[in-house]
């Protein structure tokens, strides 16, 4: 497949051919905050007027995040906890019927467990694949056997729900009670690829059934928490840390809870999360030291929602260098999106650009003050990566790095000169260059060379390979951050996004804008399973290819309910406090 005919695809499939003249009226430009800056040329001074993006200050001061420590970093407690990952394992081999270990399974991964347990996951998935007779007519038991093996990249057929069909397509008519089935149906469509019109059906029935026995308010309550949570977003969509919370405290109030389980769980949770404060106070003293967030005050000062990005995309212990990086990554992106969208002038935007397509340290001196000290952050900071890279594993990143690096920057270029010729751009002009400028390539490029065994294929390589699966987690994340803060943006006076560039090429409304934004989405998703499905078991680097899952979930997570990005004192906040900061009481522990 050539690698520009996946995003062709998805875009041509999705635009219309109706176009109009793409030059903003000077009275639909929105007026935006302005601040004034003088530079100091020796004896000449310039008063230069520049935009202002009115971003709040950070909430989460440096003495706070250094302050967080955690008794669960004593070894007592991983020892007690591998006590009990022992004896789970040993639930695991006692279980004799399928369902009971699928139901195991299931909850060991909504528990935020299924770390420890892959290798029995696989054996049990594997050894379950062959049996049939077991599930007949059970559509609960088949949706959680579809959904389970689909996620662990076995590429059962949908034929596997026909038989709860008719003649003509329809669902039978007696599954419209049995509420439980229908929402592990609902959850098993949502591992749909492409061309699968069983799983679009079910899909629709199952929502429809599911919102009819929330209205008439006649299921358990455990049962109906479930359901609404599953129609906010369905489990595929979600991330695994998050989920893991939010299923501790609901497991902990059902009546057929296992008590060991939920200790362990709960110990985890709180182990992990003492990995992940020691990770925080890393990037936060790194972060202290650029002087960025302190020097460069026009810009989001976003270190501690930067870090909770890389929990979200990669929360297990042992990757504590790639949060570690990430965050830095995170965090540099973050302040060169502000200096091209808010504060610089064109003229410094192309000086900028050039700098970082050169990295070349003497390219700075062209540089005003503001951004000779995010470009030395920046050149510094990535430098010192990929020497630790290169002592490591003895791969060269720079080249690699470097041109990530220069193409997110000639794409915030593209878009400064967009807004500043008032140009609106068609919907897949937007996209060819907003997928780019949304920063994923950049991330997924650090997160690939410290991934990948690069003994066998240089980054490169393994880049070109994993292509569409990158594509569709960065449209993701695009479209998602433009659902979530393109009307704040534009108050901003930032380019058009996704779906002001909608409305304007096809005369739509902004709810139908919206609504083919989520379109747009869902079919992406469609894209992204096929690929996972695709190359599960032959990707050299599966960690690499759940990265970029997990950071379009994390996309749709932080723009759920507006710019949790930049506007952290809501939701973000409430978010931050359940995973980084308050542990789980463990009633049962060498605690009490």
């Amino acid at each position: 497949m050539a690698l520009r005919l996946l995003p062709s695809v998805l875009i041509t499939s999705f635009t219309t051919k109706h176009t109009k003249t793409t030059k903003l009226d000077s009275s639909s430009v929105l007026r935006t905050p302005r601040i004034v800056a003088v530079m100091d040329n020796g004896s000449d001074q310039k008063v230069i007027s520049r935009r202002s993006g009115n971003y709040h200050p950070s909430i989460w001061q440096y003495d706070y995040i250094q302050s967080l420590k955690s008794n669960y970093q004593e070894e007592s407690f991983n020892e007690q906890a591998m006590t009990l990952v022992g004896e789970v394992r040993m639930m695991l081999e006692k279980a004799t019927e399928p369902l009971e270990k699928l139901e195991l399974i299931d909850t060991l991964q909504r528990l935020g467990l299924s770390y420890h347990f892959q290798k029995e996951t696989k054996r049990i998935l594997e050894s379950i694949r062959s049996e049939i007779s077991w599930k007949k007519d059970n559509l609960y038991a088949t949706a959680l056997e579809f959904r389970l093996l689909r996620q662990h990249g076995y590429n059962v057929t949908q034929e596997a729900f026909s038989g709860f069909q008719d003649e003509i397509g329809n669902f039978n008519a007696s599954l419209c009670e049995d509420c439980k089935g229908l929402l592990s149906f609902y959850e098993a469509s949502y591992l749909s690829v492409e061309g699968e019109d069983i799983l679009d059906t079910a899909k629709d029935f199952a929502t429809e059934q599911l919102h009819r026995h929330l209205q008439q308010n006649k299921i358990e309550e455990h049962l109906r928490m479930l359901v609404e949570h599953a129609l906010e977003l369905p489990l595929q969509w979600r991330v695994s840390r998050l989920e893991a919370r939010w299923f501790i405290d609901l497991y902990q109030k059902t009546e057929k809870r296992d008590p060991m389980l939920l200790e362990l769980a709960k110990l985890d949770f709180n182990i992990v999360q003492a990995v992940h404060q020691d990770d925080l106070r890393y990037a936060s003293s790194w972060w202290n030291d650029t002087g960025l967030g302190e020097k460069l005050s026009f810009a989001r000062d976003r270190l501690m929602e930067n870090f909770l990005w890389t929990v979200g995309v990669i929360f297990d212990p042992q990757f504590g260098n790639i949060r570690r990086t990430s965050t830095k990554v995170n965090a540099l992106i973050t302040t060169i999106d502000d200096v091209y969208d808010v504060y610089g002038t064109l003229d410094e935007l192309e000086i900028f650009t050039q700098a970082v397509e050169r990295w070349d340290i003497n390219a700075m001196e062209l540089l005003p003050e503001y951004m000779k000290i995010c470009f030395l952050a920046l050149f510094n900071s990535i430098n010192e990566m990929a020497f630790g890279i290169l002592k490591e594993n003895g791969v060269h990143t720079i080249p690699f790095l470097k041109k990530a690096w220069a193409d997110i920057c000639k794409s915030y270029l593209l878009e400064a000169k967009w807004f500043h010729s008032g140009y609106i751009p068609t919907f897949k002009e937007y996209i060819d260059n907003a997928w780019v400028s949304i920063s994923a390539p950049v991330i997924l490029s650090h997160a690939c060379s410290l991934t990948f065994d690069s003994t066998t294929k240089d980054c490169l390589e393994h880049w070109k390979e994993h292509y569409n699966i990158i594509y569709c987690s960065s449209l993701i994340l695009r479209l998602a951050d433009d659902l979530g803060t393109s009307v704040d943006e534009l108050k901003r006076g930032d380019v058009p996004k996704s779906i002001q560039c909608y409305m304007y090429e096809t005369g739509s409304s902004e709810a139908e804008a919206h609504e083919h934004v989520r379109k747009l989405i869902e079919a992406t998703w469609k894209k992204m399973n096929g690929e996972y499905l695709s190359m599960a078991h032959s990707t050299s680097s599966p960690t690499f290819v759940q990265i970029a899952l997990n950071l379009a979930r994390m996309a749709q997570c932080m723009y759920q309910y507006g710019d949790g990005h930049g506007v952290s004192d809501k939701e973000t906040r409430h978010r931050v406090l359940l995973l980084l900061v308050s542990s789980i009481p463990v009633e049962n522990s060498i605690l009490a």
